[in-house]
């Protein structure tokens, strides 16, 4: 019997080339040759991660046998004894990922086709269209519908609007203020002004951010059901899922959660009562492929779709990943795109591409992704103190980014 492949060493690949600051595994094995990549990108935290993977999770799998993905998951949740938060979840997310792509390649197949093979030939995905007032959100929708865009989420001034600094108290600290309830009546206009404008031939979303506080989320999702978005997003924060009920109650409004989710028992309950139509967790936040198959599995049991997490702060590496979950589920809903530049695509060699509002994948083995890692180090993290999360009520007090 032939001696099995085993983890010779793992590296982690820190890059910027587009804002985001990305964290990237290779996990290189004892077979000449052979690595995988995974994505452990937290990007407001990426240095805990880095930490985490050269500390503790690389002297962990040395030696391990690449082919028990399944075990080697479990093991490494537990292995710290606390588990299910973002450092170290992100952490065996990376690994996970790259055992997956080793997998792939040794099989000579594409991932999804270990999942069990194509529901579709590609993934229908949205991206994102912002705007100072409603004529240039609507200008922009009008914009991807040319390009052959199908689903676009709006929003206006970013998240929860900007401003509000004229209403602080004197002394109040800088941060980026928001008004809820300004926010509620500004948005409710834009989006009857677009939809008005665009008609039904493209279908809206709207991303809340969790800025509202309960109450004024169930208000929220009542006023905007008439505007028949095709989700509404992250209305509640994870500490408030309970009032899910509540907005289900009251509306039929479409419900999306998910991309700050660490713990099972943050989406289990809000699967099994079906209290949102999409599950949309940061793949690499839950921990990788091999748990966000299992949630993919267990939402298709109770009509819950797909809506992995896709901004520019998934690497390349987690949009390659997302897209085989995909194309492999039955209860694919639909995939964020984040509309990378032409420099990603010539770092990240594979990268998947978007055709007509499809995201489609190459087809090489394990994820069909790679790393330039020259081209990578040209573009070092940047040390910075987050700004856009140090969101502030009117009166100056810390709200939620």
């Amino acid at each position: 019997m032939r001696a099995p492949i085993t983890v010779r060493d793992i590296k982690v690949i820190t890059t910027q080339p587009a804002g985001s600051r990305l964290v990237i595994v290779k996990v290189i094995t004892s077979e000449p040759g052979l690595y995988g990549l995974g994505c452990a990108t937290f990007t407001q935290r990426p240095y805990p991660v880095i930490a985490a993977i050269e500390k503790h999770i690389r002297p962990f799998m040395l030696g391990r046998d690449v082919a028990r993905i399944e075990e080697t998951w479990q093991m490494a949740m537990v292995h710290g004894y606390w588990r299910n938060g973002p450092v170290l979840n992100n952490a065996i997310s990376g690994v996970d990922m790259a055992l997956w792509d080793i997998k792939g390649k040794q099989a000579g197949m594409p991932v999804y086709q270990l999942f069990g093979g194509k529901c579709r030939e590609a993934a229908s995905v949205y991206t994102h269209a912002d705007g100072r007032d409603p004529q240039e959100i609507e200008d922009a929708v009008r914009k991807f519908m040319t390009e052959g865009y199908r689903y676009v989420r709006v929003q206006m001034g970013g998240y929860g609007g900007r401003g509000s600094q004229a209403l602080r108290p004197d002394g109040a600290p800088e941060g980026a203020y928001y008004d809820p309830r300004s926010y509620m009546r500004a948005t409710l206009r834009m989006l009857e002004r677009v939809r008005s404008g665009v008609g039904e031939d493209v279908e809206l979303l709207h991303d809340i951010h969790e800025r509202l506080s309960p109450s004024d989320a169930v208000q929220f999702a009542k006023e905007v059901e008439p505007i028949k978005l095709f989700f509404l997003e992250d209305a509640l924060a994870p500490e408030d899922i309970r009032w899910c009920a509540r907005i289900r109650e009251q509306c039929a409004t479409p419900l999306a959660m998910g991309e700050l989710f660490n713990n099972p028992h943050e989406w289990q309950p809000l699967i099994t009562d079906r209290l949102i139509d999409f599950v949309r967790m940061h793949v690499s936040q839950m921990g990788g492929l091999t748990p966000a198959r299992h949630v993919a599995a267990f939402a298709n049991m109770f009509g819950v779709r797909t809506a992995w997490h896709g901004p520019g702060d998934v690497s390349p590496i987690g949009h390659a990943a997302n897209l085989h979950l995909d194309l492999w589920a039955p209860n694919f809903g639909i995939q964020e795109w984040c509309r990378f530049p032409a420099l990603i695509y010539e770092m990240f060699p594979g990268m998947p591409e978007v055709r007509n509002g499809y995201m489609y994948a190459n087809d090489g083995p394990g994820l069909g992704i790679d790393i330039d890692e020259k081209l990578a180090a040209q573009f070092p993290l940047v040390d910075e103190v987050e700004w856009w999360t140090q969101t502030r009520l009117p009166d100056g007090s810390p709200a939620r980014p």
